[in-house]
């Protein structure tokens, strides 16, 4: 399995962000994996989205991701059950979540992304995981940027 954690203190609440999060539209602003988003579906909590994937600068399938918000807490990301993703599916599984702690000046990010390679592909893992590690480091880094006011998206 590939894990990718990257921890931020982000200057905003965990709501602030974890609303930021939910909006895949605007979050794909500051994460090149997701972009662009073809549609999304919200309801209550849980938010459904298509979107050309993108990991390690390799273009994937169209993938649809399934998130779903515990206020003030987390968000966890999969994929959308089948009929979505079979494609996506031969190749690996994956889940990410957000998890977010308050803390003075603002809120503790864990972003973490596991992906499980099928048992034919593992050898890719050791391969991506410096560019995902990077892709996800930016892309937090982006979002701090942007939930504390100086933008840092535009162009994406």
């Amino acid at each position: 399995m590939l894990t990718i954690e990257v921890t931020a203190t982000i200057g905003c609440t965990p709501a602030e962000l974890l609303e930021f999060v939910m909006d895949a539209r605007r979050y794909a602003l500051v994460d090149r994996k997701i972009h662009p988003v073809l549609w999304v579906r919200r309801d209550g909590k849980v938010t459904e989205f298509a979107f050309r994937a993108r990991v390690a600068g390799l273009p994937g399938p169209v993938t649809v991701s399934r998130m779903r918000l515990t206020p003030g807490r987390r968000v966890d990301v999969a994929l959308a059950p089948a009929p979505a993703n079979r494609l996506g599916r031969v190749f690996s599984e994956f889940d990410a979540s957000f998890v977010c702690v308050p803390v003075a000046g603002g809120t503790r990010l864990v972003r973490t992304l596991n992906f499980r390679f099928r048992g034919w592909l593992r050898w890719v893992e050791p391969l991506l995981r410096r560019r995902v590690t990077a892709e996800v480091e930016e892309e937090v880094r982006l979002a701090k940027r942007h939930l504390e006011g100086a933008g840092g998206a535009e162009g994406k």
